[in-house]
């Protein structure tokens, strides 16, 4: 996908991102996918890292201050198969924009207990953020109209690509 002048091969930054992963974990870190691009990242990331972290996702649905217009259109539900109480959480999504999704998302981990320390890693970081949330690392960063929306799919073969819409 073109963005502008710039391709935006979005397997190229899977391999990017996979290595700043991997630089930002341990044994004990687990890798909590945000619903849904994230969490087929999350999936295709614990496969992928040497450390075979575990994995989960994340919903961030019941927590957003859009809720009342949204409903529950976000899909996908909260699964975590392992104790967050005291764990080291590393937030895997997509696409970084307002911050309101990751401010959701940490309130909904909240519920589940009180991890010891809570990181993001985005595959793009498109900035103009409303709330003051940072990645720790992001594979690309770019800005783009308000009006546009960036999703990252996922093919039948497990590959991923961008969408943009106007």
């Amino acid at each position: 996908m073109k963005l502008g002048q710039v391709a935006l091969d979005a397997e190229a930054l899977y391999l990017s991102l996979l290595k700043g992963v991997e630089a930002l974990i341990s044994e004990q870190t687990r890798l909590v996918g945000i619903t849904s691009g994230g969490a087929w990242l999350a999936k295709r990331l614990a496969q992928d890292l040497p450390q075979k972290p575990m994995v989960g996702s994340i919903s961030s649905a019941m927590h957003r201050d859009d809720f009342d217009q949204r409903g529950l259109s976000d899909g996908g539900q909260t699964v975590l198969p392992f104790e967050i109480e005291g764990a080291d959480v590393l937030l895997i999504d997509d696409v970084l924009f307002t911050g309101r999704t990751i401010r959701a998302v940490i309130n909904e981990l909240f519920d589940y207990g009180r991890p010891e320390r809570v990181r993001l890693a985005v595959l793009v970081d498109r900035g103009e953020r409303e709330l003051p949330i940072q990645a720790n690392f992001s594979a690309a960063s770019f800005t783009l109209h308000k009006s546009q929306s960036l999703a990252l799919a996922v093919d039948d073969k497990g590959r991923f690509h961008f969408s943009l819409e106007n």
